[in-house]
C-alpha cells in the first residue's frame, strides 16, 4: 500500500489541489484510495462533501479519542474514502506534544492488519507540527507542490533542511519529489523558479512533469470537483495524469 504526504511549509502553493487530483487519478485507475485530511482549514475534506459537525468524527478523533481510522472514514460522492478534518486539529500540539508515540500514531494504524486499504494520500497543514510529522513518519514519499513564485521555493527548501535533519532518526534518506505548480512558461518567474530549484534540490527528486497554470483546474475546487470529473479533457487533467504516470514509474504508485 502506497502512502504519499504532500507537503509544503508555505500555503498557496497548489498542496490540496495536488492532494485531490492525486486521489481523484488514482480512483480513475480503478483503485479505491484513502484520502486523510490533516489541515485544519479542512479543504480537502470540503471538496470531497465530508465534513462532520462533531469534531470526535474527524481525524482529531482519531488523536485526540484514539477512535479507529476505520471509524471516521466517510466515502465520498466520488468514491474516495475520506477521513475529514476539523478546526478543532490547530488545538493537537498543545495537547499531544511530539513525543516519538505521538508523531508515528498515523504510522502504526495505517499499517496495522486491519487499516483501510488502497493507496493513501495525506493532505498537511502547512506547518512542522504533530500533524505533518505524522504523515512524514508514517509515508513512503513526500511529494512537494512548488507553485512558480520565490517564497514557494523558499518553502521548499524549508522542507528538504526539515526531512534532512530527520534523517537519523530513519536512518535513510527520506524518498522525495518536488513538483512544479502553477507553472507558465510565459512568464519570467516561472524560468527563474525552474532554474532556482535546479541549484537547490537534487534532480532526481525534482518531477519533470509541471502542472501548468490552467483555468479549469483552478476553479474545480469551487464547483466541488477534482479536475478530472469537472474538466477531463483540459490541460489540468492531462498534467496529473502525467504527474501519476511519473509517480508510477518510479514505482511509488501502481
Amino acid at each position: 500500500m502506497a502512502i504519499i504526504a504532500v507537503f509544503n511549509q508555505k500555503g498557496g502553493v497548489g498542496k490540496t489541489t495536488t492532494a485531490l487530483n492525486l486521489l481523484a487519478g488514482i480512483a480513475q485507475r480503478g483503485q479505491r484510495p484513502v484520502g486523510i485530511d490533516l489541515d485544519p482549514q479542512g479543504h480537502l475534506s470540503h471538496v470531497f462533501g465530508t465534513q462532520p459537525r462533531a469534531a470526535d468524527d474527524t481525524v482529531y478523533g482519531f488523536f485526540a479519542r484514539q477512535r479507529p481510522l476505520a471509524d471516521i472514514a466517510r466515502v465520498s460522492r466520488s468514491g474516495v474514502v475520506i477521513c475529514p478534518a476539523h478546526m478543532e486539529l490547530a488545538k493537537l500540539d498543545a495537547m499531544l506534544g511530539k513525543g516519538f508515540n505521538v508523531v508515528t500514531r498515523l504510522r502504526h494504524a495505517l499499517r496495522a492488519p486491519d487499516a483501510v486499504g488502497g493507496p493513501v494520500v495525506i493532505d498537511c497543514c502547512p506547518l512542522l507540527n504533530v500533524l505533518s510529522l505524522n504523515a512524514v513518519f508514517a509515508c513512503d514519499l513526500i511529494v512537494v507542490p512548488v507553485s512558480a513564485d520565490y517564497l514557494a521555493v523558499q518553502g521548499a527548501k524549508e522542507v528538504e533542511r526539515a526531512l534532512n535533519a530527520l534523517e537519523p532518526v530513519f536512518k535513510q534518506r527520506l524518498p522525495r519529489r518536488y513538483v512544479i505548480t502553477r507553472f507558465d512558461m510565459r512568464r519570467k518567474m516561472s524560468a527563474e523558479v525552474v532554474a532556482e530549484m535546479a541549484r537547490s534540490f537534487r534532480p532526481e527528486e525534482i518531477c519533470v512533469t509541471r502542472i501548468r497554470e490552467n483555468v479549469k483546474l483552478a476553479e474545480s475546487p469551487a464547483e466541488g470537483l477534482d479536475v478530472f470529473r469537472h474538466a477531463p479533457e483540459s490541460r489540468g487533467a492531462r498534467d496529473y495524469e502525467a504527474l501519476l504516470d511519473e509517480l508510477v514509474g518510479a514505482g511509488f504508485l501502481r
